[in-house]
C-alpha cells in the first residue's frame, strides 16, 4: 500500500489535488489507476480510506498516490476536508471513488479555471458502464447486484469495462424549492447553455474542482450536514450566493457510476432516512432563508438568473425576492481554516503588521525526557517568535517567570494571566497557548485568527497513550490548542481569576478550562464565543501519570456522546506528519 508521508508532501509541486473520499468502495484502485493514466505529473491523488470494513482493493503504487487510512468511518464530508488539509496544491478537486476521467483531464480544467478563482467548475458528466455479470453460457448484464444469470439461472462473474458512455452527456443542473436534485436539460437548448464554458445553477456532487483556499473560505463540505447527500446543492449555493460562478467545462468529462438498484450494489456509506431528512432540511433552511455565511447575493438572484427552472412555481418566485440575506458568523463546529500560507485566512497587509508570540505554562510535575523533548519540538515549531513561560519554578525557557504557588486550576489560570500581562509589555498582538505535555506539530502557530472578537482553538490534535501508544482522536476544544487576540484574553483570564478567588470554596474546580466553550447559564465564567481551525499537521496530547485532567479512552467514559464527537481511534504509527513518534513520547 503507497504511503507518502507528510514531509514529503510538502515539498511536491502539484497543481492539482484530487479528493476521493472512499468507504467500502471495491472500485477505487481502478479509479485511481484511470486518474494517473489520464493526468499529469502536475496532478495528485489523496485518498482517504474512511474506515473500510471489507477487503481494501489494490492500490496503485505511484508517487502522486496518498493514502489516508481512517480505523473507524468519520463520513465522506469529513474524509474530503482530511484530504483538502493535506493538499498544498493551488486547486483541489473532490471526485467520488468509481470514476473514470476523460485524457488530460486536469490540463484542460486547469487552462479553462485560470484567473477565475471565485469559480466552481465540473467537467461534463458521462455514465460509467464499469462492469457487466457475465455467465459460462456468455450470457450478459448489465451492471448491478450481484446474482446468477437471468437467462440461464447459471453463476455469474464480474467483467469489469470501464467505459465513459457517450449518451447521456450532463452540462446542466438545477434543484427545485424542496429542494431536491434535478436535471437541467432545458437549459442546455437555450443559447447560454451551449459552447465550451456554460454556467450552472446546481450540481451533481460527485466531480468539481475550485481553488483551495476558496474550499476552506466557503466550508465547501460541512461535516454539521452529516456524512453525505445534497452536496451539489450546497456546493453550487455557496459560490454563486457569495459572489462566484459555478462553471461546467464542456471540452472534457468525466464518468460516473450510479448506483440506483440497491441490493449490494448500493451506496458504501450508511444512509438512514432520518439523516437524510436532517440534512435536506438544514440545506432548506440555509439556502431558503439567505443564511449561507458570508452571503452576497439573495436565492432569488440565482432563480432570476435561470428563470425558468424546473420545481419553482411563480408563487414561490415571487415570495423569495421579499426575503433578506440574514448576516451570521460561520458555525463553530464546522468551521475549519487551514493553516497554509497560501490561505488568506487574514489580509495580508494587516498579517504582516500583528505581533505574535508564545505563551508556555507548566507545573513542573513532567518529568524528563518528555519535557525536554516537548520544550525542544516547540523552539523548532515556533521559530523566532517571542516566548514566554510561566512555571512554578525557575525554568531556561523563553523569557521565564516562576510564580512561588502551589499546584492547581486556580494557579494555571494565574499563570496564564501573568505571562499574557508579560507578553501585553512586549507588544504582542496574537497569542498561541503551549502546554508542557503537547508535541507541536509544524504550522500551528502560523495561523491568524481572523476575527479579534473571538477565541479560536486548533482541533487537529490527537491524545496518544505513553504507556502503549494507543490513540484517539474526537472534536473538543482544548486549552492547549488556543489561539487568540491578547486584548480578548487578558480581560477573560482577570475575570477568571477574580471569581474563582471570591467564590473560594471548590466550585470553581467543575468549571471549564476552555474560554468560549461553556456560558454563563451552563456554569462557565462568560458567554463569549469561540470557533475551530485545523492545522496542516496533528498535534500530540501524550497522556501520562501527571496529567492534571483525566484521560478518557472510550465514548462510554463520557456524560454525553456531544462531548466526543467524530470519535476516532488509530496506532501512534499511523498517525500522519510524524516520524519516530513512539520514540518521541517515550
Amino acid at each position: 500500500m503507497p504511503k507518502r508521508f507528510l514531509d514529503q508532501a510538502l515539498t511536491m509541486p502539484y497543481a492539482l489535488s484530487i479528493l476521493i473520499p472512499a468507504r467500502n468502495e471495491e472500485f477505487l484502485g481502478i479509479t485511481i489507476e484511470d486518474v494517473l493514466k489520464n493526468t499529469s505529473d502536475k496532478t495528485e491523488v489523496i485518498a482517504v480510506l474512511d474506515g473500510y470494513t471489507t477487503d481494501v482493493p489494490q492500490i496503485p503504487d505511484d508517487p502522486r498516490v496518498t493514502i489516508i487510512h481512517n480505523a473507524t468511518s468519520v463520513g465522506q464530508r469529513a474524509a474530503t476536508n482530511q484530504a483538502a488539509r493535506l493538499s498544498q496544491s493551488k486547486y483541489v478537486m473532490k471526485l467520488d471513488a468509481h470514476c473514470s476521467f476523460d485524457k488530460d483531464l486536469d490540463t484542460k480544467m486547469l487552462e479553462a479555471i485560470k484567473g477565475h478563482d471565485s469559480w466552481t467548475m465540473a467537467p461534463l458528466m458521462r455514465n460509467l458502464h464499469a462492469f457487466d455479470w457475465v455467465c459460462n453460457n456468455g450470457h450478459r448484464r448489465y451492471q448491478g447486484p450481484s446474482g446468477p444469470c437471468l437467462e440461464c439461472g447459471e453463476e455469474t462473474k464480474k467483467d469489469i469495462i470501464w467505459i465513459g458512455k457517450k449518451s447521456p452527456q450532463s452540462t446542466s443542473f438545477c434543484f427545485d424549492q424542496e429542494p431536491h436534485f434535478q436535471y437541467f436539460n432545458e437549459f442546455k437548448k437555450r443559447p447560454e447553455g451551449q459552447g465550451d464554458i456554460t454556467e450552472t445553477m446546481s450540481l451533481q456532487g460527485s466531480c468539481f474542482m475550485l481553488t483551495r483556499d476558496k474550499y476552506f473560505e466557503l466550508n465547501i463540505c460541512d461535516e454539521s450536514l452529516g456524512s453525505w447527500g445534497n452536496q451539489g446543492i450546497e456546493v453550487a449555493c455557496k459560490t454563486w450566493l457569495t459572489g462566484g460562478s459555478v462553471m461546467v467545462n464542456q471540452k472534457t468529462w468525466f464518468a460516473h457510476m450510479f448506483r440506483t438498484q440497491g441490493g449490494d450494489f448500493g451506496f458504501p456509506y450508511d444512509n438512514p432516512g432520518k439523516r437524510v431528512q436532517e440534512c435536506k432540511k438544514k440545506i432548506r433552511d440555509t439556502i431558503l432563508d439567505n443564511k449561507i455565511p458570508n452571503q452576497t447575493r439573495p436565492l432569488s438572484w440565482l432563480i432570476e438568473r435561470f428563470w425558468p427552472v424546473p420545481g419553482w412555481s411563480e408563487e414561490m418566485r415571487q415570495k423569495i425576492k421579499n426575503w433578506p440575506i440574514l448576516s451570521i458568523p460561520q458555525p463553530s463546529v464546522s468551521l475549519v481554516i487551514p493553516a497554509s500560507s497560501e490561505a488568506p485566512s487574514h489580509p495580508t497587509d494587516a498579517k504582516e503588521s500583528l505581533k505574535v508570540g508564545c505563551l508556555y505554562y507548566t507545573d513542573n510535575e513532567l518529568p524528563d525526557p518528555l519535557a525536554t523533548t516537548v520544550r525542544n519540538q516547540i523552539l523548532k515549531v515556533i521559530g523566532d517568535k517571542p516566548l514566554v513561560s510561566v512555571s512554578l519554578k525557575p525554568l531556561d525557557f523563553g523569557k521565564n517567570i516562576a510564580l512561588p504557588l502551589e499546584r492547581g486550576k486556580l494557579t494555571m489560570h494565574k499563570q496564564i494571566l501573568r505571562g499574557l500581562y508579560e507578553l501585553r509589555d512586549m507588544g504582542i498582538d496574537v497569542v498561541y497557548f503551549l502546554e508542557h505535555d503537547i508535541l507541536y506539530g509544524g504550522g500551528y502557530t502560523d495561523f491568524v485568527p481572523p476575527d479579534p472578537n473571538i477565541f479560536y482553538y486548533n482541533s487537529n490534535l490527537w491524545r496518544v497513550r505513553q504507556s502503549d501508544g494507543f490513540s484517539v482522536k474526537y472534536d473538543h476544544k482544548s486549552l492547549s490548542q488556543l489561539c487568540a487576540y491578547i486584548k480578548k484574553l487578558i480581560p477573560e483570564y482577570e475575570n477568571r481569576v477574580k471569581v474563582m478567588e471570591d467564590e473560594n470554596d471548590g466550585r470553581h474546580f467543575t468549571r471549564g478550562y476552555e474560554p468560549g466553550t461553556r456560558s454563563l447559564r451552563r456554569g462557565g465564567f462568560s458567554d463569549e464565543k469561540s470557533l475551530i481551525w485545523e492545522a496542516e499537521i496533528p498535534n500530540i496530547d501524550v497522556r501520562h501519570e501527571t496529567n492534571l485532567s483525566r484521560s478518557k479512552w472510550h465514548p462510554s467514559e463520557f456524560r454525553s456522546h456531544r462531548s466526543c464527537r467524530n470519535w476516532q481511534e488509530s496506532d501512534v504509527e499511523s498517525i500522519l506528519g510524524w516520524e519516530n513518534l513512539r520514540a518521541l513520547i517515550k
